[in-house]
């Protein structure tokens, strides 16, 4: 038998991390003393241990190493093999914005000057079991948002929310400093919404916002609300959900499948006015569809039939057809979808 201390240093693991994944049941010791809880661990289970150190060192999340653990080598390596391909797109997609982000800094003249312009469509819903509305869905030839409220004024501060960035619709934006005045807009839409709830802290709203400066989105994002990118009739979500549920899941501590039943799934970490909202920058290419949405949406239906349904029709039809599944699976919460394709000008 090792000691924690031999083991980590054999393993090349910290007994800090040791403590975590026999928490996780991810790498359990061989033996625990009774009277002082110390904990013992056979050399058998060194290449185990090694093998969760190298996927951590890839940064696998710990749910999915304690996946790979538990199947044969034919079957690990699959699964690592898919899990790094995943990783390569997602990397080559941050590589191009990095490289977007350069050359707008050196304010470089872009390659592409085709003009482009959105076409847009959004809908809220109420549902099949809330008693009223408290979402508010917003769509322009500048911009798109969606804003979830809760509490008993939560309809009031989700409305607040969006009309505070209306004016954004009509406005020149000036170039380079976008996300500046989205930031800015974003402040008079905290106070907004701290006027229409008097100040309340239990009513607030969400927020998730894209602006098109006519080449780009600048992006705002707090709450769970969504951003969904359908690019090449692939499905990326490029917005993260500030809830504990989803803490729980980078933390490894829970499955994307065990979040879907989890008693606080909708329990918020962030809510506007609560903390900075995300602000970046999103490129964007002619052919592209944004999908905005309040977490009714995806609180029913999983990713592959959200892109399903995503890719059919003009953004009108995808819209309702969005809304339509929602309510067919149950629609136990409001609703709210925005869909915008990136076209070109002449099209």
């Amino acid at each position: 038998m090792l000691t924690i201390g031999a083991f980590a240093r054999a393993s090349r693991l910290s007994a800090k991390a040791l403590r975590l994944y026999d928490e996780l049941e991810l790498l359990r010791p061989a033996r625990v003393d009774p009277h002082s809880g110390y904990r013992y661990y056979a050399v058998e289970q060194l290449e185990r241990a090694r093998l969760v150190a190298w996927l951590r060192r890839l940064g696998m999340p710990l749910a999915r190493i304690r996946e790979v653990c538990a199947l044969g080598p034919a079957d690990a390596a699959r699964e690592i093999r898919a899990y790094w391909s995943r990783v390569e797109a997602e990397t080559a997609q941050r590589r191009d914005l990095a490289a977007f982000l350069v050359d707008h800094l050196l304010d470089e003249p872009r390659k592409d000057t085709t003009m482009l312009q959105l076409r847009y469509c959004a809908h809220s819903d109420r549902g099949r079991v809330r008693p009223a509305n408290q979402d508010t869905a917003y769509a322009g030839t500048r911009l798109l948002a969606v804003a979830d409220g809760f509490g008993p004024a939560g309809a009031p501060a989700s409305s607040a929310a969006v009309e505070a960035l209306r004016f954004l619709d009509g406005e020149e934006l000036p170039a380079g400093d976008v996300l500046n005045v989205l930031e800015d807009a974003v402040r008079g839409a905290t106070e907004a919404v701290r006027d229409a709830t008097e100040g309340s802290d239990d009513n607030g709203t969400t927020l998730t916002a894209l602006l098109w400066t006519g080449s780009r989105l600048a992006l705002v994002h707090i709450g769970d609300s969504r951003v969904y990118l359908l690019r090449d009739q692939a499905l990326f979500r490029i917005t993260h959900d500030h809830t504990v549920v989803q803490s729980l899941i980078d933390e490894g501590r829970l499955t994307p499948e065990e979040a879907t039943a989890h008693p606080q799934r909708s329990l918020l970490l962030k809510a506007l006015g609560t903390a900075a909202p995300d602000l970046r920058l999103q490129d964007a290419s002619p052919g592209d569809r944004y999908l905005l949405c309040s977490d009714g949406l995806p609180a029913v239906l999983p990713d592959a039939r959200i892109r399903q349904l995503l890719a059919a029709g003009t953004p009108d039809v995808a819209v309702q057809a969005l809304v339509d599944a929602a309510n067919e699976a149950g629609g136990p919460d409001n609703v709210s979808c925005v869909v915008a394709d990136v076209v070109r000008a002449d099209a």
